[in-house]
C-alpha cells in the first residue's frame, strides 16, 4: 500500500517527463503511487511518451479528461488518490531523492500540521535558490510558496481544493495556500535544503500567468488574502530545541526493503567542509557501490557545505536537524535502521551518536556498531570525541584512529585492549595529487611574484588551534635570513582579520600573502618549497598527505600522529613547546620554538639537493602506504567481516542481553544527553562543539576543561587559574571605578572652584554697581535738580 500520492498534470510534455520519472523512481521513500493526468494533450508523440513511461513501473496510474489547466487535473488527480497525503508535482519540475520522506517524516510527526515543504531551486531559464522563512501575513501580499508541497488530503479536499470557477489560468496555487491559512491551517517547513527543483521556462505556466495578471486575477488573490486573520504559526526546521526529558522511542516501521548488500549507515555531526569530512567522503566513495549500500545521517545544525559532495555519493542524506526535532532523533535513526536493514553502524565526531550506542546496542542486537577517532582533544571535554568512545569501549565492537598517538591514548589513558583499537590512516589520492598534472608557475602568475622567489605554504584555517601567529613570528626571522622568501596563507577562519593586522603592523605585506580558502589547492602545493604546519593539535593533518604525495617537504608540529607520516626524511618535526590545555589562545611563543622553525626552513630553502631529495622520499612515502586507496581496501575487508563472523554477532548479541539486564539505563543515557543538548549547549543556539569552544574562550566555567590524569595538567589548577583570571579582572575593574571616582572628586572640586569664581565676579558686580549708585547720586547732588532739592529741604525744615 502506498503512502503518498505524487499528482501530475501532463499536457504535451514528452520534452521533460523522462527526468521528471528518474527524480520520482528514485526517491529514498518508495512508497507512494504516481497519478499522471493527461489533460487533453494533443500532440500523439507526447501520449505515446506518456504510455511508454506508465508501462516502466507498476506504480505509475495513468489517467486522461478533457483539457481543463493544470489546477482542474490536479483537482481530477487528488480524487484518484488512495493515500493520506498528496504531493503535487508537475511535469517538468524535479525533486531530491529524499523530499518525499523528509516531508512525509515532518507531517508524521506533527499531525495537526495540514502540509509540510522544502526550500527550492529555479533552474533553467532562472537560477535561484528559494528558502524564505514562511510567514503567512507576508503570503497576503507576497506568495512565498511553490505548487509542491505534501498536502493532508482531508485538508486539501475540505477546503475543496484548487479553485477553477473563475479563471484557467492563474496563480491558483497562491490562491490554494491563502485558502488553506485561512482555514486555520498551518505547514511544517524544512531550511537549509532545497529538495524542490521549480524550471523556469519562457513559455511556462508561471510565465504565462505573470504575462496575464488582470484585474480579475488580482481580485481572487486579494479576496483570498482579506480572509487571512490572525493565522496559525507554522512549525520550521531547524528551530529551536526545547527537550522535557522525553525517552527515545523505537520506530514500529515494519516495511523492510529487499537489500543483498551490505548496508553501512554513517553518523556524523554535519557535512562541513574538513579533513574529517573528507575521509568520510573518500571512504564511501572508494567502497563498492555493488556490495554496499550507503547513508549519511547528521545530527547537528550546520550549513553542511559539502552537501551536494554527499549527495553525489548516495542519495540517503539525511541532516536531521532540517526535518526532525532533537527529541526524535533516536526514534529516527531506528526508522532508518529497520527500513534499510542496517548492518553496520558508523559513528564518527557525533556526540548524539556516542550517546545514543548504549540504547541501539540494547534494541539492535544483530547491529554492528564502530567508530573512527581523528585526535584527541585536551581542551574540550577532557579528550572529546575520544573520552566518549573510551567510555562506551565495552558497547561498541571496534574503535578506529587515524593515527598511532592517539591509539596509545585509548589504550594508555582509556584503557582500552590492543585489539580493540586499530591506527587505519586516512590517505590521500595520490593519482590526483600528483605534481606532474599541475602547470608550475599559477600560483606566481596569481600573486604576480617573482618566479625565483622560494614559496612557504601555510594552508589551514585560520583558527588558535593552528597557531597562525607563530607562522608570523617564524616568517619574521625566515625574512631576516632569506629577504625574498614569501609565505602564502591559504585558508579562512575566525583569526583572519587579526593576522592580517599584525602582518600589516610588521611591514610584512610582501611577505605573509593571503589568498583565502580554496577548493582546488593542487597549483600552491606545485609551486610551494615547504608546507608549513605549526598547529598545536592534530590528528594526522590531511595537509600533510596533500604536501608529500605533491612531493613538497614538511615542517610540522611534533603533535598528534604527524610523527607517523613525518620525519627527517621528509621534512622536519618540531617540538612543540606549548600546552594544548591552558595555552590554546596564546600569542607569545618561546623563541626556541620560533628559531627551530626558522632554522629548519632556512636549511631546506637554501639547499637544492637536500630539497631535491626530500621531495623524492615524500611521493614514495605516501605510495608506500599512505593512500586513500589501502585505506578503502582495509575497511571493505573489515566491514565484511563484521557482517559475516557469527563470533561477532554472539558478542553483539551478549551485550543487548546485559543491557537489557540494565534496563532503563541506556535509554537514560540518551535522554540525560538530549536534556544537556537543550539545556545547556543550545541556549545560544550554536552547534554544540562551537558553543563548548564559545564556553571555554569566555572562561565561563561549565566544565573544568583539560582534566587529563596522567599529571601533564592538573584540571583543577586549570579552574583556579581561571578563577584567578576572574578575580585579577575583576580587581582591574574595581580600580577603574576607583579611577572614575578620583575624577568625578576631580570635577566636583573644579566645579566649585568655578562656583567660588563665579562668587567672587558677583560680588566684584555688587561693587561696581555700588559705585555706579554712590557715583550718580554725587552727580545728581551737583545738577540743578540738587539744588532745588536741597532749597525745598531747607525751607521745609524751617
Amino acid at each position: 500500500m502506498p503512502l503518498i500520492s505524487i499528482i501530475t498534470p501532463y499536457y504535451n510534455g514528452k520534452k521533460y517527463i523522462d527526468q521528471t520519472y528518474q527524480c520520482v523512481v528514485n526517491q529514498t521513500f518508495p512508497y507512494f503511487e504516481w497519478i499522471i493526468v493527461d489533460d487533453g494533450s494533443t500532440d500523439q508523440e507526447s501520449l505515446d511518451k506518456l504510455e511508454e513511461v506508465a508501462s516502466r513501473d507498476s506504480r505509475i496510474k495513468v489517467f486522461h479528461k478533457e483539457n481543463g489547466g493544470p489546477a482542474d487535473t490536479r483537482n481530477y488527480g487528488v480524487k484518484k488518490a488512495i493515500t493520506e497525503y498528496v504531493c503535487p508535482l508537475d511535469s517538468d519540475d524535479l525533486i531530491e531523492p529524499t523530499y518525499l520522506e523528509y516531508c512525509w517524516w515532518m507531517l508524521e510527526k506533527n499531525p495537526k500540521a495540514a502540509w509540510s515543504f522544502t526550500g527550492s531551486v529555479g533552474f533553467q531559464n532562472q537560477e535561484y535558490i528559494w528558502d524564505p522563512e514562511f510567514n503567512p501575513l507576508v503570503m497576503k501580499k507576497s506568495n512565498l510558496l511553490s505548487v509542491t508541497a505534501v498536502i493532508r488530503k482531508k485538508e486539501f479536499e475540505k477546503i475543496g481544493g484548487y479553485d477553477c470557477s473563475k479563471l484557467k489560468h492563474y496563480h491558483e496555487d497562491w490562491h490554494f495556500w491563502l485558502r488553506m491559512i485561512a482555514s486555520a491551517n498551518f505547514p511544517v517547513q524544512s531550511r537549509g535544503e532545497s529538495l524542490f527543483w521549480y524550471r523556469r521556462r519562457e513559455n511556462g505556466e508561471f510565465s504565462t500567468t505573470e504575462n496575464k495578471k488582470d484585474g480579475l486575477h488580482n481580485k481572487l488573490i486579494a479576496k483570498a488574502a482579506d480572509k487571512v486573520i490572525h493565522p496559525h504559526k507554522p512549525v520550521i526546521y531547524p528551530g529551536t530545541v526545547e527537550t522535557n526529558w522525553e525517552k527515545p522511542v523505537v520506530s514500529s516501521w515494519n516495511r523492510v526493503l529487499d537489500n543483498k548488500k551490505i548496508s553501512v549507515a554513517f553518523l556524523i555531526p554535519w557535512l562541513e567542509m574538513g579533513g574529517a569530512d573528507k575521509f568520510n567522503f573518500d571512504l564511501i566513495e572508494g567502497l563498492d557501490s555493488d556490495a554496499f549500500e550507503i547513508g549519511i545521517i547528521t545530527t547537528e545544525k550546520a550549513k553542511n557545505e559539502w552537501i551536494q559532495k554527499a549527495r553525489a555519493l548516495t542519495a540517503d542524506v539525511f541532516n536531521l536537524p532540517n526535518f526532525v526535532d532533537p527529541k526524535d532523533y533516536a526514534e529516527f535513526v531506528t526508522y532508518y535502521i529497520k527500513s534499510r536493514k542496517v548492518n553496520v553502524l558508523f559513528v564518527s565526531n557525533s556526540y548524539h551518536g556516542y550517546y545514543m550506542i548504549p540504547w541501539l546496542r540494547e534494541n539492535f542486537p544483530e547491529l554492528a556498531i564502530v567508530d573512527y577517532i581523528h585526535m584527541e582533544e585536551w581542551y574540550w571535554r577532557n579528550g572529546g570525541y575520544a573520552r566518549a568512545s573510551g567510555a562506551l569501549q565495552a558497547i561498541s565492537e571496534r574503535t578506529y584512529v587515524c593515527n598511532n598517538a592517539t591509539r596509545r591514548v585509548m589504550m594508555d589513558i582509556y584503557h582500552m585492549p590492543q585489539e580493540q583499537v586499530e591506527t587505519v590512516h586516512i590517505g590521500v589520492d595520490a593519482d590526483q595529487f600528483d605534481r606532474n598534472l599541475i602547470r608550475p608557475g599559477m600560483l606566481y602568475q596569481e600573486l604576480e611574484l617573482d618566479s625565483q622567489r622560494p614559496v612557504v605554504l601555510f594552508i589551514c584555517r585560520l583558527h588558535p588551534q593552528k597557531r597562525p601567529f607563530l607562522m608570523l613570528e617564524v616568517a619574521k626571522v625566515v625574512k631576516k635570513r632569506v629577504p625574498d622568501v614569501a609565505f602564502v596563507v591559504v585558508g579562512d577562519g575566525e583569526q583572519k582579520e587579526q593576522l592580517k593586522n599584525a602582518v600589516e603592523k610588521a611591514d610584512l605585506q610582501d611577505t605573509v600573502l593571503f589568498v583565502g580558502a580554496r577548493k582546488e589547492v593542487r597549483p600552491y602545493y606545485r609551486d610551494a618549497k615547504i608546507t608549513l604546519i605549526t598547529s598545536l593539535k592534530e590528528g594526522l593533518a590531511l595537509t600533510a598527505y596533500e604536501s608529500c604525495a605533491m612531493g613538497v617537504p614538511v615542517i610540522s608540529a611534533d603533535v598528534g600522529g604527524q610523527s607517523d607520516l613525518i620525519d627527517d626524511e621528509v621534512g622536519r618535526l618540531i617540538p612543540c613547546m606549548q600546552d594544548e590545555e591552558s595555552e590554546i589562545h596564546k600569542k607569545n611563543f618561546k623563541k626556541q620554538e620560533i628559531y627551530a622553525y626558522a632554522d629548519a626552513i632556512v636549511e631546506i630553502l637554501t639547499n637544492e639537493e637536500k630539497w631535491n631529495t626530500l621531495s623524492q622520499n615524500c611521493r614514495k612515502r605516501i605510495l608506500e602506504g599512505f593512500t586513500i586507496d589501502a585505506m578503502v581496501e582495509y575497511f571493505d575487508k573489515e566491514f565484511r567481516r563484521l557482517v559475516e563472523d557469527k563470533s561477532l554477532l554472539q558478542q553483539r548479541q551478549s551485550k543487548a542481553e546485559a543491557l537489557k539486564m540494565l534496563a532503563p539505563l541506556a535509554e537514560d543515557i540518551w535522554t540525560m544527553e538530549l536534556q544537556e543538548y537543550s539545556a545547556e549547549f543550545l541556549r545560544g543556539r550554536m552547534p554544540r562543539r562551537e558553543r563548548d569552544f564559545f564556553i571555554y574562550e569566555g572562561c565561563q566555567d561549565f566544565e573544568v576543561y583539560g582534566a587529563y590524569n596522567d599529571g601533564r595538567v592538573n584540571g583543577l589548577e586549570c579552574a583556579v587559574n581561571r578563577h584567578e583570571e576572574v578575580l585579577n579582572r575583576h580587581e582591574e575593574v574595581v580600580n577603574r571605578h576607583e579611577e572614575v571616582v578620583n575624577r568625578h572628586e576631580e570635577v566636583v572640586n573644579r566645579h566649585e572652584e568655578v562656583v567660588n569664581r563665579h562668587e567672587d565676579a558677583i560680588n566684584h558686580q555688587w561693587g561696581i554697581q555700588k559705585w555706579h549708585e554712590d557715583r550718580i547720586s554725587a552727580l545728581e547732588q551737583r545738577t540743578f535738580k540738587g539744588m532745588l532739592k536741597k532749597v525745598f529741604r531747607k525751607l521745609f525744615k524751617k
